[in-house]
């Protein structure tokens, strides 16, 4: 795995601590927004996956863990990762053509 996937691991897992505490920040007023719990979410399943590799490969440093669990863990986390950076440039994208279209 690269060491670049294990930062940004790292970043989302710190941009989910600082989401988690203020709840949906940037909501839409009196409401929940969903699309701030489908990327509250999101970072959250990559909190998830990213804590599991980190076990299995601790696991693994004790000889408590296979190789292959270690594996299948770093790809799991690494297609979680690759998801919410996929995600979030498609909602750039579709922000910045809305912002391009004519009033």
């Amino acid at each position: 795995m690269d060491i670049k996937a294990l930062d940004a691991l790292k970043a989302y897992g710190q941009a989910n601590d600082a989401l988690s505490p203020s709840g949906t920040s940037g909501a839409a007023p009196g409401g929940n927004s969903e699309f701030a719990n489908l990327v509250t979410d999101a970072l959250g399943d990559v909190r998830q996956a990213s804590a599991s590799f980190e076990a299995t490969s601790a696991q693994s440093l004790t000889g408590q863990a296979d190789i292959v669990d270690v594996v299948t863990a770093a790809s799991n986390a690494e297609m979680m990762v690759q998801t919410v950076v996929t995600v979030r440039d498609k909602v750039i994208e579709a922000y910045k053509d809305i912002i391009k279209m004519p009033v």
